[in-house]
């Protein structure tokens, strides 16, 4: 197979080129590494290091930058694998995930084991992820487990399943969901997986995230797009907006130091209230301050 690896960056050029840097290391060096930044100074310093590397910008956006990407890319890939900048994974991942696909045309999405999390806290340093990384000695290859949407830190694609396919652009800035969106539309298309064998780390950096008015805006209104759409379930919306909302007004009481609880809540109440006046709109985050 011919593989890519996609990965969209923006206000993290240092530790982009870490990640990029290490996937020279996979036991199965990707044929072609894509970096989408938003602007050079999300690229800035960002090395070959004698790898199939290219550097090329967007507009800002997990989506659009991730859908310029895969127009590079799907028309010379058989595997694409989307990597968020601050995921480490295990050296064998992009192998590991070959094999699958080879072994498994009916697959047309993967998902690794995450050994650790970052984003559920308050994140992991690159050293310390890599130490997790190398450490992790479990590699079970069977155990598929079926997914109905895949976890957007580490998305591995089958080219021809995704013709025609892209992340929605109505989801701007972090995009949140836009994961969510874009793989139950590819669940239409053959099965979603999650497999143990592939594994990694997600830092979960908090720096280059979207502000937290900015975040909890689209905390509500992008299920609500997204169930407009009917690209997911009612049930699943509401425990998106129901649980969100929960936690940022219990927890703005006495706030993690590493969230923006206050703004995040900020953010729910004009998204409701838009949605009471029936204008809430996933877009309107691009002009709240």
């Amino acid at each position: 197979m011919r593989v890519s690896v996609v990965v969209a960056t923006a206000g993290r050029a240092e530790l982009t080129g870490l990640t990029v840097a290490r996937l020279g290391r996979q036991t199965r060096i990707p044929d072609e590494i894509v970096v989408v930044g938003a602007s050079s100074e999300d690229t800035h310093g960002i090395e070959a290091h004698g790898l199939p590397l290219r550097v090329d910008h967007a507009r800002k956006g997990s989506c659009s930058q991730r859908n310029h990407a895969l127009d590079l890319v799907e028309q010379t890939s058989d595997m694409i694998a989307i990597f968020d900048d601050d995921f480490v994974p295990a050296f064998d991942f992009i192998e590991r995930a070959e094999a699958l696909f080879a072994a498994h045309p009916e697959i047309v999405g993967v998902n690794g084991r995450l050994i650790a999390d970052g984003a559920k806290g308050p994140g992991i340093g690159y050293d310390a992820a890599c130490e997790m990384s190398e450490a992790d000695r479990l590699r079970p290859d069977g155990d598929l487990a079926p997914l109905e949407s895949l976890y957007g830190c580490n998305m591995v694609l089958r080219s021809s399943a995704i013709q025609g396919l892209r992340f929605d652009e109505n989801l701007p800035l972090y995009g949140w969901q836009e994961d969510t969106d874009f793989t139950f539309r590819l669940k239409a298309r053959g099965k979603l997986v999650k497999a143990p064998g592939l594994a990694g780390v997600h830092m979960g950096i908090k720096s280059g995230r979207t502000p937290g008015k900015k975040l909890g805006y689209s905390q509500i209104a992008n299920p609500l797009y997204l169930l407009k759409k009917k690209t997911i379930p009612p049930k699943l919306a509401a425990t998106l907006m129901v649980n969100n909302t929960l936690a940022n007004f219990i927890k703005s009481f006495q706030p993690e130091p590493y969230i923006d609880r206050k703004g995040r809540l900020a953010g729910n109440m004009m998204a409701l209230r838009d949605a009471a006046l029936g204008k809430v709109d996933p877009r309107r985050v691009i002009d709240i301050g």
